[in-house]
């Protein structure tokens, strides 16, 4: 039996190429003489950019549909992990493994304020504070759209996550996180995956994370797909 292929997701407002080409995951993975395929959310990179809300509202068909047919390995970060467990909740039977990063306890955190603020940091491309500063400068990553992203983040339709749903991810799920990401604590989200293993990124922020050598070293890993 072949190795399955391996998908792999970003986080909001950043795209495949930003967050996996330039930071050499691409390139180890074919070294390691695994299928590869990273993805462009919809409103990210080279995906449509439509800018009404509505139209987001089945964004995780558009990734869905970019899958290969049959199971797959898949690594994936911040918004983007959120993303894949929500379609690992209705659809277990498309996964092998999943590796999890830059998501934690904020999973399940009710957080209106913070929420609202990055949006409108968003949506403004302005904030005095460094952590929202960083949302706000996303639209102008390469490939960025700040009325794609403010309709993104605005879509309607996004279900709650919960432990109850969670236990319907039954392949073994890889978490990592950085001992400085604000997603953290892991523990809750550990606790409610059926299957899981944790590994933490001493010294490491939500921010550096996929350029971390300690995750992609984690994440390879545990798919077995170490370039020799």
């Amino acid at each position: 039996m072949s190795n399955p292929p391996i998908v792999l997701v970003h986080g909001l407002g950043t795209s495949a190429e930003t967050t996996w080409y330039n930071n050499g995951w691409v390139d180890l993975i074919q070294d390691a003489g695994r299928e590869v395929h990273a993805l462009d959310l919809l409103g990210h990179g080279n995906a449509p950019k439509p800018t009404d809300p509505e139209e987001y509202r089945e964004v995780t068909r558009h990734l869905l549909d970019g899958f290969p047919e049959v199971p797959v390995d898949i690594v994936a970060f911040s918004h983007g992990a959120r993303l894949v467990l929500e379609i690992a909740i209705k659809n277990p039977e498309r996964f092998h493994r999943i590796v999890l990063a830059g998501i934690g306890e904020n999973l399940f955190r009710e957080e209106p304020e913070r929420r609202t603020a990055i949006f409108e940091a968003i949506e403004s491309g302005q904030s005095n504070d460094p952590e929202l500063r960083y949302f706000a400068d996303l639209p102008n990553l390469p490939g960025g759209s700040r009325s794609a992203l403010t309709a993104f983040m605005r879509r309607p339709g996004t279900p709650k996550i919960t432990e109850e749903l969670l236990a319907n991810v039954t392949c073994p799920v890889l978490v990592v996180l950085g001992d400085n990401d604000f997603a953290g604590p892991a523990g809750p989200l550990v606790s409610a995956l059926p299957d899981s293993i944790f590994v933490e990124l001493k010294g490491v922020d939500h921010f550096a994370t996929p350029k971390d050598f300690g995750f992609i070293d984690a994440a390879l890993t545990f798919l077995d797909a170490q370039p020799f």
